[in-house]
């Protein structure tokens, strides 16, 4: 078999959360994914209405930087819709398309960051359900949003680049499918599809390096 070919297939591995026979990282297992982040790194989302990156400063927020590294590295942001997108406020993400892969991240919570930079427009910041129930759900802050500042929410980094994208996504369900997220996490992507068709996606989200 060609080196292409092999390079493909392990990248395929890994997009789709294969656990290797040694029992390696797997997006189906969350514990086995613990890299530490490096200081300083960059993201790269491709979107279908462009793509933009995000700096993210492991000082902010260790522990959210840690697990967002680990889920761009896993390619576990890839093929997922922005399911939350309310002009002047937030865009939100971060369901797999995957059940099996959605359902497994539902309770490996982290615990909380104490906030060390302010929810300023720009910045990534981890949704949560109440006190240490970050999973693998991201907002950006598209307003001026500091006030989420004393209920705990942490940014763990900025958007650098291809901060229009955000202008340009479709905002018509307004909070609609955002209250649906236990039918996106059971059914997938063919669900949401049916059910929200002008809903914008991310494509792929890389770190670049």
């Amino acid at each position: 078999m060609k080196r292409s070919v092999i390079a493909a297939v392990l990248a395929a591995a890994i997009a789709v959360g294969v656990a290797s026979a040694s029992g390696g990282p797997s997006l189906l297992r969350p514990s086995s994914l613990h890299k530490t982040a490096p200081a300083v790194f960059k993201a790269k989302f491709r979107t279908t209405k462009g793509s933009f990156v995000v700096t993210v400063h492991r000082k902010w927020a260790p522990k959210g930087a840690d697990r967002f590294y680990n889920l761009v590295y896993y390619h576990f942001y890839d093929n997922q819709p922005l399911f939350r997108v309310e002009p002047g406020f937030v865009v939100q993400w971060g369901i797999s398309g995957k059940p099996a892969i959605a359902k497994a991240w539902q309770q490996a919570d982290i615990k909380d960051d104490p906030v060390m930079h302010s929810n300023v427009k720009g910045t990534i910041t981890f949704a949560t359900a109440g006190p240490n129930t970050r999973t693998t759900q991201v907002f950006v802050n598209v307003g001026a949003n500091s006030f989420l500042n004393s209920s705990g929410f942490a940014p763990f980094g900025v958007v650098t680049s291809g901060f229009s994208v955000f202008s340009q996504l479709y905002h018509g369900y307004k909070e609609k499918a955002s209250t649906q997220q236990a039918d996106i996490t059971n059914y997938g992507t063919p669900w949401v599809r049916k059910h929200f068709p002008k809903l914008d996606w991310i494509k792929t989200a890389r770190l670049v390096r």
